[in-house]
């Protein structure tokens, strides 16, 4: 059984826009290389020269370092991406220069004292892209609307009943508004705003319907209640492999939905949540238990038992907490969620495969037979005939499950 290479030299690097800094140490810390300075763009040039297999390279987390990672990656024994807060000796130093920094993080990494942050593959760098694309382009919108919302409370005008605000039926009365000429430039300039953002949404709601449609592990999530396909999305970017976590705890700790915890000598002591993980995963789950428990009846009965004692507030974020373990589960056993019930379950595949559109289903299902698809799979509701779906009802295709059942009787 051959051994992993036990790397000789450990490479700072201090990367910026244009330029980087190198510097190296051995495993006793003594300076071996540098510090060099160079231009970003050669770096893989500069590291094809300078750096060989058993170099172990460090880098701190920014904007480029994926493309720092991507290109050192094959030339070196590993590279390692750390967060700039742990690098205490770096960020509270009272002299700090490129040159003191690499090679700071270059003796950290060969003490073996930075924790290494995962690097996700390039599909889920560039879901969390799109996910944050997303979010920026509704909050470009949210804030076109609250200026044309101050508009009209400047002015004391009030909005036609029965009609919403900023439909394209209500484009006549914006424009017909009587405002100076400067106000009116300004809400003009708000609506082209808000058309841009909601044009740039549904694009990049177009793009990811087609790419969730072909993950296998969406189906999982949106079974349970108040896990809508965009919910999953920013799930599944966040998460990644669910495989990197190995218990339930982790994941509550990587999302930082887990309490703090004081406990030296004879004290013991637990606070608020820590907010250390991945604020788009917490805002997701926070935003699934609101819907869960309006919903659902178990996590109704939770909410209202928590809530009586820590307070509203706090029994959401304990339940969002309850949902990430129910994901945890799913996703890890690809199976029901044990507290699913079949119909709603149901209907929560037929939204997202209505969402989704059905040319993006896998197979070239219909929506319908993917939702009976999805059930067998996940082995529930085969005595559910019919979708519920406000007003109207829609035929299930009959469970193979429940057929295999009758033939082997």
């Amino acid at each position: 059984m051959q051994t992993e290479p036990i790397p000789k030299r450990f490479i700072g690097l201090d990367i910026h826009r244009k330029y980087f800094v190198a510097a190296g140490v051995d495993s006793k810390l003594n300076p071996v290389l540098g510090p060099h300075e160079s231009p970003m763009r050669q770096i893989e040039k500069w590291a094809k020269k300078n750096l060989t297999p058993e170099d172990a390279v460090v880098v701190e987390m920014t904007t480029n370092t994926y493309t720092v990672y991507d290109a050192l990656k094959p030339l070196v024994h590993s590279v390692t991406v750390v967060h700039p807060p742990p690098v205490a000796l770096i960020v509270r130093a009272q002299v700090k220069t490129d040159k003191k920094a690499a090679f700071t993080l270059a003796q950290l990494h060969a003490a073996g004292l930075l924790p290494a942050v995962w690097i996700p593959p390039i599909e889920v760098r560039e879901m969390r892209a799109l996910v944050a694309h997303r979010h920026k382009m509704v909050k470009l919108s949210s804030i076109a609307k609250c200026r044309l919302h101050a508009l009209l409370h400047r002015h004391d005008i009030e909005a036609p009943e029965g009609f919403e605000l900023f439909t394209e039926d209500m484009q006549a009365w914006w424009k017909g508004m009587k405002v100076s000429p400067l106000e009116k430039q300004c809400m003009l300039s708000d609506m082209a705003t808000l058309e841009f953002a909601h044009e740039q949404v549904k694009q990049i709601e177009a793009a990811m319907n087609v790419e969730i449609a072909k993950d296998a592990r969406a189906p999982l999530l949106v079974q349970i209640t108040g896990i809508g396909l965009l919910t999953a999305v920013t799930i599944l970017s966040a998460i990644g492999d669910i495989r990197r976590f190995p218990t339930a705890k982790q994941l509550v700790g990587y999302t930082g939905l887990g309490a703090r915890v004081h406990a030296s000598g004879m004290t013991f002591s637990t606070g608020r949540i820590t907010k250390s993980g991945r604020k788009d995963l917490r805002w997701a789950l926070v935003q699934a238990a609101r819907q869960a428990v309006s919903h659902h009846p178990h996590f109704k009965v939770e909410y209202e038992r928590l809530s009586a004692k820590i307070g509203t507030k706090k029994a959401i974020v304990a339940v969002a907490r309850k949902l990430l373990v129910v994901v945890w589960q799913v996703l890890t056993k690809e199976t029901a969620d044990k507290f699913a019930n079949p119909t709603q379950a149901a209907c929560g595949l037929f939204a997202f495969a209505h969402r989704a559109r059905a040319k993006n289903l896998p197979n070239g299902q219909r929506a319908l037979e993917f939702v009976r698809e999805q059930m067998d799979r996940l082995g529930i509701g085969e005595d559910v005939a019919v979708i519920p779906w406000g007003t109207k009802t829609f035929k299930l295709p009959p469970s193979k499950i429940k057929a295999e059942g009758r033939m082997m009787k």
